[in-house]
């Protein structure tokens, strides 16, 4: 028996300490008007933060689980069904081909910064290529995240390092209902990598590092490689069946594997290399296929120039506008030849010594 280290959660929130997190969400002086009715919203919440209600609806869940009993979230049901359809729909040959264009910057004209970003726009020009390659575009502008009501990607909890099996495909830790971490984006966003027959992914660099709008999405992704797609085999979220399962033996099955990808990184003074290397690791190790080197670029625009003036920068910089044509231009045949089998023919289909 592995012995499960306990001893870092924090206790309960008392109370008071509740009632200022709950209320904070009505300081409007509009609210003022319905404070009855807030408080019996709040009693009801702290009734439910007491029990511990994660999943308040849940269905068995039936044939082809592990234990078909046991008593499911109908959310993370519905999410499974949508990214077996999508998946379903990647597979079949005669179904249109599919490239999902991700926007990694925090920045859009609809909240603070009152501008675009670069990223935005250097996305369009790919997104213009793949049309006139009659390849289907979904565009995912992560930039909302800043800009939308109730639009989350909540971080990952790490369930991983507990043992891979507890990493559950689709994620299984949100929504919570207990810790009103809800409206996750994440259930949709896992459907649309599914779908997709490559990846293009258009982003700045903040600090050396990704953008957090796009780390959340990576942190998240991380059961698309490994995880388990069957909630019922360590019945819910129970750590010693979790670990029991990966000693075992466990294959960590790369789900998103297959698909191709292409990276524009862009920066202004450091870090663009860094940052698409790392973009570039973590998508070789999901097991997608890089369409060449023309489609990993990584720029400067305008070096060490004022912030207010990198718009019109990226507007004279005509050679990098051409360049992220050329990675839509590369992923766009790298999808047609994957698609005929060509390209992952290239592939060698060795068995890896070390998996994880």
């Amino acid at each position: 028996m592995i012995e499960i280290r306990k001893g870092q959660a924090p206790a309960k929130l008392g109370r008071a300490e509740f009632s200022a997190r709950f209320r904070a969400g009505f300081f409007d002086p509009n609210f003022r008007q319905e404070d009855q009715a807030i408080a019996r919203l709040e009693e009801i919440a702290w009734q439910i933060y007491l029990v511990g209600r994660k999943a308040p609806i849940t269905r068995k869940a039936g044939p082809g689980y592990a234990d078909p009993d046991y008593k499911i979230s109908v959310e993370w049901l519905a999410t499974k069904e949508r990214i077996d359809e999508a998946q379903r729909q990647w597979s079949d040959p005669a179904s249109p081909s599919r490239v999902l264009l991700i926007c990694g910057s925090a920045r859009n004209d609809g909240s603070c910064p009152g501008e675009m970003s670069k990223s935005y726009r250097l996305l369009g020009l790919a997104r213009e290529i793949l049309v006139q390659a009659a390849i289907g575009v979904d565009v995912l502008d992560l930039s909302q995240l800043t800009s939308e009501y109730g639009r989350n990607i909540h971080p990952c909890k790490g369930c991983v390092s507990t043992a891979m099996p507890l990493c559950h495909w689709p994620c299984s830790c949100y929504p919570n209902h207990t810790l009103n971490q809800t409206n996750d984006w994440m259930a949709e966003i896992y459907e649309r990598w599914t779908a997709a027959h490559a990846v293009i992914i258009v982003t700045p660099v903040y600090w050396y590092q990704s953008p957090s709008p796009l780390k959340l999405m990576i942190d998240r992704l991380v059961c698309a490689d490994g995880g388990n797609p069957d909630p019922t085999s360590t019945s819910g979220k129970t750590a010693s069946k979790a670990k029991a399962l990966e000693i075992a033996g466990w294959d960590y099955p790369k789900h998103l594997a297959g698909r191709a990808y292409g990276l524009v990184v862009h920066g202004d003074v450091a870090g663009i290399e860094d940052a698409r290397r790392s973009l570039s690791d973590w998508l070789d190790w999901m097991g997608f296929i890089d369409a060449g080197a023309q489609a990993r670029l990584d720029r400067f625009i305008g070096y060490y120039e004022p912030y207010a003036t990198s718009h019109e920068a990226l507007d004279q910089d005509e050679a990098m506008q051409e360049e992220t044509r050329n990675v839509a231009r590369a992923v766009a045949k790298a999808v047609l030849e994957l698609r005929a089998g060509r390209l992952q023919a290239v592939q060698p289909l060795l068995s890896r010594p070390r998996p994880k």
